[in-house]
């Protein structure tokens, strides 16, 4: 999606619009970096002064993080999506695992009911990616590659409500995978999902759902 610049005013507004599309389309994914100030005064064509309103309304709103000396970073694709990451932030681990393994097994076992073969493509790119970017030895590239995949999962399972409320809830499950994970990949802590994916195939829910918790609970054992 290409940056459009804004003809109405007022102009704050329109740079918020826009910002916040980049973000809820996923052009700016997660966890990625945004263009620096002056290049997004330079895509809109709007004042410097626009552009750093804009950027601190939707950091306020949760979207962004701004960080000193590093840059502002997608920290949510929506409103609800920060407020939950501020409402959780200091939540119980255990909770939240509990939480992961209510919504993941059953997004698993639907997902084997009602996978479509475009499901499965998609699932079969998101274990692939996962599987490179623990390779790569990036701890948050493997965090970011590892909470894809499960939202792929869930979207295979083909439930609006279910997919909301799980992407609404993203950030919080990606700091505890940051826990689980650690600072560094280490081999012994590492955690296949391939039997997730087999099941998914296979068509078999109870499968999935069974390998799915059981993946939560290898990593919070690991």
């Amino acid at each position: 999606m290409a940056l459009s610049s804004p003809r109405r005013t007022p102009l704050s507004d329109q740079v918020i619009a826009q910002l916040r599309a980049q973000i809820t389309s996923g052009e700016w994914p997660v966890g990625s970096r945004i263009p620096t100030e002056a290049a997004l005064v330079e895509q809109l064509g709007v004042a410097r002064n626009t552009v750093r309103e804009a950027v601190r309304a939707l950091a306020h709103n949760g979207l962004l993080d701004i960080r000193q000396g590093s840059g502002t970073y997608v920290l949510a694709t929506s409103e609800l999506a920060g407020v939950m990451h501020r409402r959780f932030s200091d939540a119980d681990p255990a909770q939240v695992a509990e939480l992961r393994a209510t919504l993941e097994t059953a997004a698993a076992g639907l997902a084997a009911e009602r996978r479509s073969e475009r499901d499965l493509v998609v699932l079969d790119a998101a274990l692939a990616r996962r599987e490179n970017a623990w390779q790569s030895g990036d701890a948050e590239s493997f965090v970011q590659a590892d909470a894809a995949f499960h939202q792929a999962v869930v979207a295979a399972a083909h439930n609006d409500v279910l997919l909301a409320v799980y992407s609404d809830l993203g950030e919080v499950t990606r700091e505890h995978l940051r826990q689980d994970v650690g600072p560094e990949l280490i081999a012994e802590r590492y955690v296949g999902h391939d039997t997730i994916l087999e099941a998914i195939r296979a068509g078999d829910g109870r499968r999935a759902s069974v390998e799915a918790g059981r993946a939560i609970g290898a990593c919070a054992d690991a």
